[in-house]
């Protein structure tokens, strides 16, 4: 292991400005349902040192020690085959605690290599399913993070958006399927001067947001002064923002336990109904979205319950990459 890899990570309340984007990663982490981030802008904005950072944030994890699925040891429903066949013998499953990972997909992943492949020779001579756990299978109960994911083949593209929107992968061939969880937090980046996403997979992101590099010169020093003291002295650099690092945790912690507890009335759902209208969106997808990324909101602020503004700040990151008439548009179509 290298010097680099055993590097402490830049703290992520450290991160100067991007206020939607740190905003949309931690709603994410509060409920992975949400189906992930996609961060559009331009190079040098922070965008992989926040995902970075973001995981350090994260309560620890249980996972059955040697498991290539991550099975959680106290969650017997979901096992993998191997974990349930040591339930059934008697056996205990090894535990471990470790913290939430980051898996990063290169762009010039495969299918079989994303979701994983299964030897069909093997199957029909011992008549037992041999699978060779792709990245999802590593990615679940973590983050994973797809740079650039506007180059991806758009079939890749969609089994992760699958996969993040079910919490399920499944490995078929020949007939043959294979099923395991894969929850996990989806954070893609992408610039659109590289290209950009078909609508049809842009709409699938459940959260966007578009940032820039930051025009104030004083964040920009900022921006320089903190790099400059992390890369001189990483560890004293966390030290510095240990307090309030530990305040992000404990609060973002907090909000993943009340989530399952925050409640939304009809009039909150009618506000959102009226703001998918509004923007001219198409399908109910937006509508889902809000009321996720509004209880996540409130859940955030530790309340039980969904306020209208919690809408209005829902609604910045589920509609703007779902919009199909803008506001310019309507005028010139009233204008003609």
């Amino acid at each position: 292991m290298n010097t680099e890899t055993r590097r402490a990570p830049f703290s992520f309340a450290a991160i100067v400005g991007q206020e939607k984007m740190k905003k949309a990663l931690i709603l994410n982490v509060i409920n992975p349902g949400l189906s992930g981030v996609l961060i559009r802008g331009e190079k040098g904005t922070a965008k992989s040192t926040a995902v970075r950072a973001l995981a350090e944030l994260l309560p620890e994890i249980d996972v059955v020690d040697g498991c290539p699925f991550q099975c959680d040891p106290a969650d017997l429903r979901h096992l993998c085959p191997d974990c349930r066949a040591m339930v059934d013998n008697g056996e205990s499953l090894p535990a471990r605690r470790r913290r939430v990972r980051v898996v990063e997909l290169p762009v010039s992943a495969t299918e079989d290599r994303v979701v994983g492949t299964m030897d069909i020779e093997h199957a029909l001579k011992a008549g037992e399913k041999k699978i060779e756990p792709g990245i999802l299978a590593g990615a679940h109960r973590g983050i994973l993070y797809v740079d650039e994911v506007n180059l991806l083949d758009d079939h890749v593209v969609d089994v992760l958006l699958d996969s993040a929107a079910m919490g399920v992968n499944t490995i078929e061939r020949e007939g043959v399927s294979f099923s395991h969880q894969a929850r996990f937090t989806l954070v893609g980046t992408m610039n659109p001067e590289e290209g950009e996403l078909r609508p049809q997979l842009l709409d699938r992101f459940g959260l966007c947001v578009q940032i820039e590099g930051l025009r104030v010169p004083e964040q920009r020093v900022e921006v320089v002064k903190r790099r400059a003291a992390y890369e001189e002295n990483p560890e004293r650099f966390r030290e510095r923002w240990n307090a309030e690092s530990e305040k992000m945790a404990a609060e973002i912690a907090s909000a993943i336990k009340l989530y399952p507890e925050v409640s939304a009335d009809d009039r909150i759902l009618y506000a959102i109904a009226a703001k998918s209208l509004e923007a001219g969106v198409d399908g109910h997808r937006s509508d889902i979205i809000m009321l996720k990324a509004g209880k996540a909101i409130a859940a955030m602020r530790g309340r039980h319950e969904v306020l209208e503004s919690d809408i209005e700040e829902a609604a910045e990151l589920a509609l703007p990459h779902r919009m199909r008439r803008r506001p310019f548009e309507e005028i010139i179509k009233s204008g003609q």
